[in-house]
């Protein structure tokens, strides 16, 4: 599971059961047949619901790297489907970043189901609300319509920017923490764990 802490404002919109789950989507099916390792890198996100310019949108934050999605101008039927959203996003989003095919490929080693709950954290709630107003601000300034903002073009500009952690004497860059992680990660886990047999990697799939 990848856990989420979602504000009341976005959790009353969320089509979740008890154990805080989303309806299953193929895709999701799919990645609980192939299975995670655990702990997945990828849990522990802060999630907030937008209204901006009467649209709804999205933004999550990675708890430990600070690293944000941005996914705008959703509708009601989206909630129900914000497992495959967020893969896009992330996936999109680290593209743009400029992530290369093995930190992808620990990406996709630790997708699995998302799972809400509403325990927020104030210092990642805090870093979260000042991603929200500098991307309501620059859409302010620059006079841009929200239905032609990209999610992950929004994403990597705010990921490019330093941020302040609670515990920490020093800024943080998300958009390197991130792929630190995620290169970490791999050494840790390719060769341990390879790939199930019906997942190819990026550049298998590339060269294929």
């Amino acid at each position: 599971m990848i856990h989420f802490h979602a504000t009341k404002k976005l959790f009353t919109n969320l089509p979740v059961n008890e154990q805080g789950l989303l309806p299953e989507q193929s895709s999701t099916q799919l990645l609980q047949m192939q299975g995670s390792p655990s702990p997945s890198v990828l849990s522990g996100w802060h999630a907030n619901l937008l209204i901006i310019q009467r649209r709804q949108c999205v933004i999550m934050v990675h708890d430990t790297t600070r690293f944000l999605l941005f996914i705008p101008r959703l509708t009601k039927s989206d909630f129900a489907n914000l497992n495959g959203a967020f893969e896009d996003a992330l996936m999109n989003t680290l593209i743009k970043v400029g992530a290369n095919d093995i930190q992808l490929d620990a990406v996709y080693r630790y997708l699995a189901p998302l799972k809400f709950d509403t325990d927020c954290n104030r210092s990642v709630q805090g870093s979260m609300n000042q991603m929200a107003a500098d991307i309501k601000h620059m859409l302010l300034v620059d006079n841009v319509d929200i239905k032609n903002v990209s999610g992950p073009s929004t994403a990597q500009w705010l990921s490019e920017q330093p941020r302040k952690v609670k515990g920490r004497n020093d800024y943080i860059w998300p958009q390197a923490e991130m792929l630190s992680l995620l290169s970490d990660s791999a050494k840790d886990n390719v060769a341990a764990e390879p790939l199930p047999d019906n997942v190819i990697s990026l550049k298998d799939y590339r060269n294929g």
